[in-house]
């Protein structure tokens, strides 16, 4: 969600080669008091208005008549659904500033209530049994809310300009719809009447544009792709009309610009390099999930931007705006967040978007490097809060859009995934966790996407979204080295900054530097605190680096060269057995070799003994449960059997 972009996403811009404010705070504080008051109207109900729970909401037909010069909107729309119980009334968000004059159902007016809780409550003329498909159409007028500052007009180079944006809550201040995120609209159709001077920018494909008498004009716009409330929008103004395309195989790219921008040469070369970003997030991310229809923008007036689906609403022309918005599409609009909680899986993989475009088109590998550097400054500037909201931070707006965790730190929580997985399995999983057939095109959880990297990885990140997304914090590191002979020796320590995470398990990247100008690469699995490491490094070593690249994030830590270090510490500290407890069979970890093994009753009566070879299991299903004592190079360990 990224309307007031500049605000949320403020450090992390500020460091990127888009012309922005250096206080974004001051640009957009009206914006972010916008928010704050639309989430704050529907708190009561939450993440969901059970009042709508009971049917699908198929396709809605918005007929109404708009001129960007007055505060109002006119018309009707047509709602189709199809009930998932027998229902004998049903209910829409709608607020209360707008006035429904009628409600027609099978060609005859029904009865309806507009309730102060802005919903509207009809009332059928017989129960309507469940997966049956019908309609209604709710004629309505008036000025639409302003609370939720959803529907805006105002003026761009003294013209008229008439704008939307609804998320979270402000698509009901001027359309009666449904908006909990559990039910995307199918399909829906945009019927615009408007002075005859203006053009309609919108949702989907352009199917027509009709001259009407009395110096009017009528736009059809339609989208056949499922769509939820907050990201259906329009603008209105006297638009230059840009169609282009985009993608290979190509497919419309449809921009709808003030005048002013298209005499712009910076924004116009901005626009024209979108090109090469869809390029690069269809190599990465998959193919661009609206194909059928267009990918474009349309200007408007709340600054930063906001990815409607099909046609990002832009406040300015930054390249890392347009890779936001653009990234988006993929993950945002084609899988959406199903509750607020989960907005990260929005914003900080749209983060991830920007990190590609800066490294792949925007930046050079050092300029890049400094902005990863200062994204994990932003990050660990403050020690608590997790990505995930929890549901004590709903009523707050800021703590849902928060710029540190849910767009910066969601961001850098998918580069590790990238570090832990390597690149090409990475992207194959996001492909994997957008086309799959229950989440593409629907509403998906922080759940969703944990499953959908085991089933596309075989790894289980649970623990990693525990420390990552539901913990808090992030850890510091002290790295101990010493060479001997052709061995280097590592240690790591890991201290937390908050007390929900009691480790942080992570590959670790180091590199190590040789007198002569070698490099060798390592990656240390870190699982356990103060872990001790051998690895063969072949030339004389002169320092070693850690998290060289930022691949992982980290805060204040060091690395020293500690001559007390030796190899059999090294031994004794990596030995361990696992799991523990344990069923039917036990690993060892630290054996390089066969060795002897036995093992004890907790009382020192033998039970079993035998040669342990490196990767294969030991057998203990005959074992009695119980506690016992496991020994194995002079060294011994206290395991349970189950």
């Amino acid at each position: 969600m990224n309307k007031f972009y500049f605000l949320l996403l403020g450090f992390a811009v500020s460091q990127q080669f888009c012309a922005q404010k250096q206080d974004p705070n001051i640009e957009m504080k009206g914006l972010i008091e916008k928010e704050r008051k639309a989430f704050a109207h529907k708190m009561a109900i939450g993440n969901v208005n059970p009042n709508t729970l009971n049917y699908d909401l198929q396709y809605q037909r918005m007929d109404v008549a708009l001129d960007p010069s007055i505060y109002s909107i006119a018309g009707s729309v047509t709602s189709h659904f199809k009930p998932n119980q027998t229902m004998g009334s049903i209910y829409f968000d709608m607020a209360n500033t707008l006035t429904v004059s009628q409600v027609q159902y099978h060609g005859s007016s029904i009865a309806f209530q507009q309730l102060p809780n802005a919903e509207i409550k009809i009332d059928f003329p017989a129960s309507i049994p469940a997966n049956t498909l019908d309609s209604l159409t709710i004629h309505y007028s008036g000025a639409p809310a302003t609370a939720n500052n959803a529907f805006m007009v105002g003026s761009q180079g003294g013209v008229p300009l008439l704008s939307t944006l609804n998320e979270p809550y402000g698509a009901q201040d001027w359309f009666p719809t449904k908006q909990s995120l559990n039910d995307k609209i199918e399909r829906f159709d945009f019927k615009i009447n408007t002075p005859a001077q203006y053009n309609v920018a919108a949702n989907g494909k352009l199917m027509s544009e009709t001259p009407m008498l009395n110096g009017r004009k009528l736009t059809f716009w339609r989208t056949m792709y499922p769509t939820p409330a907050y990201l259906i929008a329009l603008g209105i103004t006297n638009y230059v009309k840009l169609n282009d395309t985009i993608g290979n195989p190509p497919f419309p790219f449809v921009n709808y610009v003030y005048p002013s921008t298209q005499s712009n040469q910076a924004s116009m070369s901005n626009i024209e390099w979108t090109k090469q970003m869809m390029s690069t997030f269809e190599t990465y991310f998959g193919p661009y999930p609206f194909r059928n229809e267009k990918y474009g923008h349309m200007e408007f007036q709340y600054g930063g931007g906001m990815e409607h689906q099909t046609m990002s609403s832009m406040g300015g022309w930054g390249k890392s705006l347009i890779a936001h918005e653009l990234a988006h599409q993929w993950f945002g609009d084609k899988v959406t967040c199903g509750t607020w909680n989960d907005i990260w899986l929005n914003e900080g993989l749209a983060n991830f978007g920007e990190h590609l475009a800066n490294e792949k088109l925007i930046m050079t590998h050092a300029q890049f490097m400094g902005y990863l550097s200062n994204q994990i400054s932003y990050i660990t500037s403050n020690a608590g809060g997790s990505v995930y909201v929890p549901d004590s931070g709903l009523s707050n707006i800021y703590r849902i859009f928060d710029s540190r965790l849910t767009y910066a730190k969601g961001g850098y929580v998918i580069r590790m995934l990238k570090w832990i997985l390597g690149d090409d399995v990475f992207y194959q999983a996001l492909k994997d966790y957008h086309s799959r057939p229950a989440l593409a095109y629907n509403y998906v959880q922080t759940s969703d996407f944990n499953a959908s990297l085991l089933q596309s990885t075989g790894k289980d990140f649970t623990e990693f979204f525990n420390d990552w997304i539901y913990g808090e914090g992030y850890p510091t590191y002290t790295i101990k080295w010493k060479q001997a002979g052709n061995q280097i020796l590592l240690n790591a320590a890991q201290t937390q900054s908050m007390p929900s995470v009691n480790f942080y398990e992570m590959p670790l990247p180091i590199k190590v530097n040789g007198t002569g100008g070698q490099v060798a690469y390592l990656v240390l699995n870190n699982t356990s605190n103060n872990q001790f490491f051998s690895e063969t490094v072949s030339f004389p070593v002169t320092s070693v680096q850690f998290n060289y690249e930022y691949q992982i994030l980290e805060k204040n830590s060091t690395v020293t060269q500690d001559n007390t270090l030796s190899i059999s510490s090294v031994e004794k500290e990596n030995f361990g057995l696992y799991p523990n407890p344990a069923k039917n069979e036990l690993y060892l970890k630290g054996i390089s070799k066969a060795e002897n093994f036995s093992i004890h009753s907790i009382d020192g009566k033998l039970v079993h003994k035998g040669t342990y070879q490196p990767g294969r299991a030991i057998g203990i299903a005959g074992l009695v449960p119980g506690a016992y004592i496991l020994t194995v190079k002079e060294m011994n360990i206290k395991f349970i059997k189950h």
